[in-house]
């Protein structure tokens, strides 16, 4: 059976804050010249979920809070798979490991296999949920992409040693966040960057979730607030 490329994917993406309140900077890295979505940009890690990740058994779970506002406006039950794959990507993309010391019970899939054979078990309570954005209609790829924020200090292990990454980004590095925007950016990760500069001397969580909901008829605005909202299909 074919795929719909531009059907609506969910999707996860981490912003690493290092340094934050002496001199922040955000891990990032530049997607390959043949990409189908967003060629040459500099992005932040994260990717589609994928059906094992709602499998995952976390040896933490979300925040409450985070975990109440996931659950606006989506499918039912989807906070596990959006944290794992969060997760799962940043590990994938960089090699580094969120996570608790642990063995795995039972199989492992296999996107999860580097992963379990480092000693860890994926923890998703340093994960804060900050903002959530639609790709717009007409591009390749479409991703309703949930976006978290984790302090560096919650990284396991070296934050400068990206030998385990895959491929799929390149130039991988620590941005100073008032430099940022100095690269070749897409237009949401601005926007993300802008509310993330908003967050850098305050950890708690913010008040709302910028989301930003883009389908056929129109561009919406909504702030998720951990209530459930009216439905605007």
């Amino acid at each position: 059976m074919s795929i719909d490329k531009t059907a609506i994917r969910d999707a996860a993406t981490v912003i690493v804050l290092r340094d934050r309140l002496s001199d922040p900077s955000i891990l990032m890295g530049q997607r390959g010249k043949n990409a189908v979505f967003m060629p040459n940009k500099f992005v932040f890690p994260g990717g589609a979920v994928d059906p094992a990740d709602a499998d995952i058994a976390l040896a933490d779970a979300l925040p409450a809070l985070c975990h109440d506002r996931l659950a606006e406006h989506s499918e039912p039950g989807l906070q596990t798979a959006l944290a794992a794959a969060a997760i799962r990507e940043l590990w994938e993309e960089t090699g580094l490991i969120l996570g608790q010391p642990g063995n795995w019970q039972g199989d492992v899939p296999a996107d999860w296999s580097g992963f379990a054979r480092s000693g860890f078990l994926p923890s998703a309570n340093a994960l804060q949920f900050v903002f959530r954005a639609v790709t717009p209609p007409g591009r390749p790829r479409r991703f309703d992409a949930r976006f978290f924020l984790v302090d560096a200090d919650q990284i396991q292990g070296d934050l400068d040693d990206f030998s385990r990454a895959s491929d799929e980004l390149s130039h991988l590095q620590w941005v100073k966040l008032n430099r940022a925007r100095d690269l070749d950016l897409p237009f949401i990760t601005e926007v993300v960057l802008a509310e993330i500069e908003t967050r850098v001397a305050d950890p708690s969580p913010p008040a709302s979730v910028p989301f930003y909901s883009n389908n056929d008829e129109a561009s919406l605005f909504f702030r998720l607030r951990g209530v459930p909202m009216p439905d605007v299909d």
